[in-house]
């Protein structure tokens, strides 16, 4: 029996193992690319100037557009020749109520724009 079983090592051994591998020949081209905190940035330097100051009327704009709207009716609620006032229905407190949702939902917009294009914009190398 123990021959039986030296006889079969020795015959699979002998035969070459046909396992596919996964690594490709060093024939391949390569070519490293670098990350945006690794390589040297060279622009001219607008978009640094540019973005913040887009983003930043963009936010003015968030915050003001829906006040001035708001505001203009708040204003024509508290006027007592408002047909509002004559019927006497008070929407003093939906205004105020909807300003201050205003504000805390474009506060929390602004915050998070500010956070991602501003801080962004200032982590990349000045060019050395």
């Amino acid at each position: 029996m123990e021959d039986t079983s030296t006889k079969t090592t020795q015959v699979q051994s002998s035969v070459p193992s046909s396992v596919p591998t996964t690594e490709k020949t060093g024939t391949e081209h390569r070519q490293a690319l670098g990350s945006a905190k690794t390589e040297n940035l060279r622009d001219s330097g607008w978009w640094r100037i540019v973005l913040p100051a887009f983003i930043i009327v963009c936010c003015v704009a968030l915050l003001a557009l829906p006040l001035y709207i708001l505001g203009q009716l708040l204003a024509t609620t508290l006027s007592a020749n408002s047909v509002i006032n004559q019927l006497h229905i008070p929407l003093i407190w939906l205004w105020i109520a909807m300003i201050v949702i205003e504000v805390g939902v474009a506060a929390i917009i602004i915050y998070g724009l500010l956070r991602i294009f501003l801080t962004q914009a200032g982590n990349y190398n000045h060019g050395v």
